[in-house]
């Protein structure tokens, strides 16, 4: 006899089974590779199968969660397969928990907790995605416009004190960078003989270096006062580092608080350096802009 409080389990678990069931179904549809999407596949086989066994308990069907299937998929076409999987098998904790509540009631339960978990560790393996084979190249752009342009756009603020003035100057040096940071990461690849592409590494470098530089020097365009400008292009800096470090520790299994510091702490630091350099500058050679 199933009671009232495990049947509403059973009826979430239902849910939850037959909304992943979807999401993976779709994923497979887009996908290219044809491993890959047999694998996807097969596990959206599973999850049908799990939402099977768990109706035999509730003895009713289900609908799907239509807002989560949307969510996850998008998310995962726009940012990756592996991200939003992974993003996805992380919330399924809390249901695994309530699965194993129901081992007295469903012995199948005990398998499904098993599956579920095979399903977390193939998908680990599953996708040789290329955005995150690049990912070095793109932590490459990234780490060097943020501390450099951070710096620069710090100490070309004191030294200068004209917002327009400090983004023509931050505009130039951040495109002439990017050019230089693309060619330094095509010669390097090219030298170290990989898997990876040079063209391909030195575009993924280029293009995070120059979409960083736009979105610090914003500030500078919009505003007037270049200390406000400042500030703002910081908390640029850190939101950018926030939604990266985020994305790579979901991806790749890393821990967010230990590379979030490091790279925030790196960032503000040379902002600082240059922050008091600009004004030695300044007072040195007797320059008021």
């Amino acid at each position: 006899m199933v009671s009232n409080v495990d049947k509403r389990v059973f009826l979430e678990a239902q849910k939850n089974e037959i909304t992943e069931h979807i999401i993976y179904q779709k994923l497979a549809r887009v996908i290219s590779d044809e491993n890959n999407r047999d694998i996807l596949r097969r596990i959206s086989d599973d999850e049908l199968r799990h939402y099977g066994i768990w109706k035999k308990y509730s003895g009713r069907d289900v609908r799907p969660n239509r807002l989560k299937v949307f969510f996850y998929y998008w998310v995962a076409r726009i940012l990756g397969i592996t991200f939003g999987i992974k993003l996805m098998e992380r919330g399924e904790a809390a249901a695994q928990h309530a699965y194993e509540a129901l081992v007295d009631t469903a012995p199948e339960a005990k398998k499904i907790i098993s599956e579920e978990n095979e399903h977390e560790d193939e998908l680990i393996g599953l996708i040789d995605e290329e955005r995150l084979r690049y990912v070095g190249s793109i932590v490459l752009g990234l780490n060097d416009a943020l501390v450099e342009l951070t710096g620069a756009l710090a100490g070309l603020t004191l030294a200068l004190r004209n917002a327009k003035l400090i983004a023509m100057a931050g505009l130039i040096t951040g495109i002439a960078a990017s050019f230089s940071m693309a060619a330094s990461e095509y010669l390097s690849t090219k030298a170290e003989e990989d898997e990876k592409h040079p063209i391909k590494a030195s575009v993924y470098t280029g293009t995070a270096y120059i979409l960083t530089v736009f979105f610090l020097i914003f500030p500078y365009l919009i505003f007037p006062d270049p200390i406000m400008s400042l500030c703002l292009t910081l908390f640029n800096a850190m939101l950018v580092i926030l939604a990266f470090t985020y994305y790579i520790s979901i991806a790749r299994d890393l821990s967010f608080w230990g590379r979030f510091l490091e790279m925030a702490a790196i960032s503000l630091g040379i902002a600082m350096i240059s922050f008091g350099m600009g004004y030695v500058i300044r007072l040195f050679f007797d320059i008021d802009v």
